[in-house]
């Protein structure tokens, strides 16, 4: 008698979970484009008030585009496809100063950045021995 009411109870257990679980994900489905329509807002907002430091209308086209890229699911994975294209631009240089670039992307180093500065600047220093 115990036996059967702990298995009543397990499944009774495992079909909330699944039935939960699945409210869940079907939740989760909708809220990616809201997620980007409200990037897009905030990106808007921004434009409008001049913090994003370009002109208004390559704002707005940029807010615009990257709405569209993130409805298309094209914006997913985007840092490490950052990082490749870094990576990949260390492909020009040779030797050591291609293992130097290639540490510089991956993190060792100082490194500075901000928007007003154009970018970021990665700095690192390699001692040496005379010859």
């Amino acid at each position: 008698m115990t036996r059967i009411r702990l298995s009543i109870r397990n499944l009774v257990l495992a079909a909330t979970a699944t039935v939960l679980g699945a409210t869940a994900a079907l939740a989760a489905s909708p809220s990616a484009p809201s997620d980007a329509q409200a990037r897009y807002r905030q990106d808007m907002a921004a434009c409008a008030s001049g913090q994003s430091n370009q002109d208004r209308a390559t704002c707005r086209l940029e807010a615009k585009n990257a709405l569209a890229a993130a409805r298309r699911g094209a914006l997913a994975g985007a840092p490490d496809q950052y990082q490749q294209n870094a990576l990949r631009r260390c492909d020009a240089h040779q030797g050591d100063d291609r293992i130097a670039c290639q540490a510089r992307i991956l993190g060792e180093g100082n490194v500075q950045s901000g928007v007003e500065a154009g970018g970021v600047l990665r700095k690192s220093i390699m001692v040496t021995p005379g010859q």
